[in-house]
C-alpha cells in the first residue's frame, strides 16, 4: 500500500503545485510563482514560490499549505525554516514550496537564480 501512495504521490506533482498556489493566494499570499523545473534540474518538477508580509503570516502559510496538500494525499517528505520562519520551504517529492518574508524572497530571488525554469502558473495578476 506504501508503494501505491507513493507513486500517486510522484504522479501528482502538477496538481499539488497548483493546489499550493492557489492556497496561497486564498490566504493573501504575495507575489505566487510555479516554476515547471522538470528541464533544469532534478530536484523537484515543481517550485511554488510566495510572500508572506510577516513571520506570522509565512509560520501560517506554511500551515495551510501542509494542511491542504495532506488532505490531497501528498506525504511531506522535508520541512525546513519553521523555527525562524523567514524561509519555510516544504519538500514533497516533486514539489517544493518556498515561503519568504520579503526581504528573504529578495536575497534569495529563486526566480532568478532558477530563470531559465518555464513559469506555469503565477499568481496575483503576473504571468
Amino acid at each position: 500500500m506504501e508503494e501505491d501512495q507513493q507513486n500517486v504521490a510522484e504522479g501528482d506533482g502538477q496538481a499539488w503545485a497548483a493546489r499550493a498556489a492557489a492556497v496561497a493566494e486564498s490566504h493573501k499570499a504575495q507575489d505566487v510563482v510555479v516554476l515547471d523545473m522538470s528541464e533544469v534540474t532534478l530536484l523537484a518538477d515543481y517550485f511554488v514560490i510566495m510572500t508572506g508580509q510577516s513571520v506570522r503570516q509565512v509560520d501560517a502559510l506554511a500551515d495551510d499549505v501542509e494542511e491542504a496538500l495532506a488532505a490531497a494525499g501528498a506525504q511531506l517528505r522535508h520541512r525546513e525554516g519553521r523555527n525562524r520562519a523567514h524561509w519555510v520551504l516544504l519538500d514533497y517529492g516533486d514539489v517544493i514550496v518556498h515561503i519568504f518574508t520579503p526581504d528573504e524572497r529578495r536575497y534569495y530571488d529563486l526566480e532568478r537564480l532558477w530563470g531559465d525554469a518555464r513559469r506555469v502558473g503565477a499568481a496575483s495578476g503576473s504571468t
